[in-house]
C-alpha cells in the first residue's frame, strides 16, 4: 500500500512531462488539442509539482512506518 503512493506520484510526474512536451510541440500529432497549446504547459507543470509532492510524501510515510515498526520490537 505504501509503495502505491510512490507509484502514483511517479505516474503524475510522467503524465505532466507528456503534457508539457505536447504543449511545446515536442511530442504527439499536430492534430491533438494539446499540441502547441500554452495552457497545457501550465497543466503539465501542475501535474509535475503534484507528482513530486505525492512522491515525497510516499517516501516519508514509508520511512516513518519503517521506524515505527522497528521501535515496536
Amino acid at each position: 500500500m505504501k509503495i502505491l503512493v510512490e507509484i502514483i506520484g511517479a505516474m503524475l510526474i510522467l503524465v505532466g512531462l507528456i503534457f508539457t512536451a505536447q504543449s511545446k510541440s515536442l511530442l504527439g500529432p499536430s492534430s491533438s488539442f494539446m499540441y502547441s497549446n500554452p495552457s497545457w504547459t501550465i497543466n503539465g507543470s501542475m501535474f509535475i509539482i503534484a507528482g513530486i509532492i505525492v512522491l515525497i510524501l510516499g517516501i516519508i510515510f514509508r520511512i516513518s512506518f519503517r521506524h515505527k515498526l522497528r521501535d515496536k520490537k
